[in-house]
């Protein structure tokens, strides 16, 4: 890819926690400050530590480091693993769930044991093989896939929940860390992630970065010092994508925003 990974490297504050790219955890500073939901970036549990991995423009680097804290290996049968990570990719979605809005919420779970179960406000999920330019024609020149060559978006809503559960179980589960691979975020915090725990106080909550380069490809994840980790809000964007609206760089009102590469730990169940 044409851009530098430093160049998308950003390291600040959120909220009272320091955030260092790619190495290294922030403390959590006010329970009472996460338990009431204001997005500052708290940590709910004084004795949990969150490191944030964020990208933009060339992920490889990005993505090495935080699979590495995920561990090895890439998990993909029925049941709790030891060890490891859970990712999709959706690029072996059959295409009989492919460029429809009714793509299965519990496909990842159910049929394909990654152990999340996605749900959302708007009329459906899809994944799409060519870049939603059968929604509308110009999504096309707007959303690249990462993972050629499908991508993943909640039709009418920019969020998506994500519910970790014990993989090809009803189980629900814990995880010790998450991160997504987003497509063509145009304005900073407009697209985000936010961690809760099985009692659902909020953890973590962290923007994407904006995009760098020409493929314009963000990401951002975090892990957890242990699985605490039971639900996961992602905000793909200022407004969901339809169909009959327009990306704010193409004229319209709003950042529009896809996804790519899901990448979690291992599920455990919730003792």
């Amino acid at each position: 890819m044409a851009g530098r990974f430093g160049s998308g490297m950003t390291a600040g504050f959120i909220g009272l926690t320091l955030v260092t790219v790619g190495c290294g955890y922030d403390k959590a500073n006010s329970a009472n400050d996460a338990n009431s939901g204001n997005g500052n970036g708290y940590i709910a549990a004084p004795d949990v530590e969150a490191r944030v991995t964020r990208a933009s423009g060339d992920l490889t680097q990005a993505l090495a480091t935080f699979r590495a804290q995920l561990g090895d290996p890439s998990n993909t049968i029925v049941g709790e693993q030891g060890a490891g990570r859970r990712e999709i990719n959706w690029d072996a979605v059959p295409a009989t769930l492919t460029n429809l809005s009714n793509f299965p919420g519990d496909q990842f779970n159910r049929v394909v044991p990654r152990g999340q179960v996605f749900t959302t406000e708007g009329v459906g999920f899809r994944v799409s093989d060519n870049n939603l330019a059968d929604l509308n024609p110009a999504y096309g020149n707007e959303f690249k896939a990462f993972s050629p060559t499908k991508i993943f978006i909640a039709v009418g809503s920019p969020i998506i929940r994500v519910n970790f559960q014990v993989a090809g179980s009803t189980t629900p589960a814990r995880t010790s860390g998450f991160g997504v691979v987003f497509s063509d975020v145009d304005v900073a915090g407009s697209t985000s992630l936010a961690f809760f725990d099985a009692q659902g106080r909020l953890l973590k909550k962290v923007n994407a970065p904006v995009r760098s380069d020409a493929n314009g490809h963000s990401f951002v994840g975090v892990t957890f010092s242990k699985p605490v980790v039971a639900r996961v809000r992602i905000i793909a964007g200022a407004a969901g994508i339809t169909g009959s609206n327009r990306d704010i760089s193409a004229g319209g009102d709003a950042d529009l925003v896809a996804t790519d590469d899901f990448i979690a730990g291992e599920p455990h169940p919730i003792q």
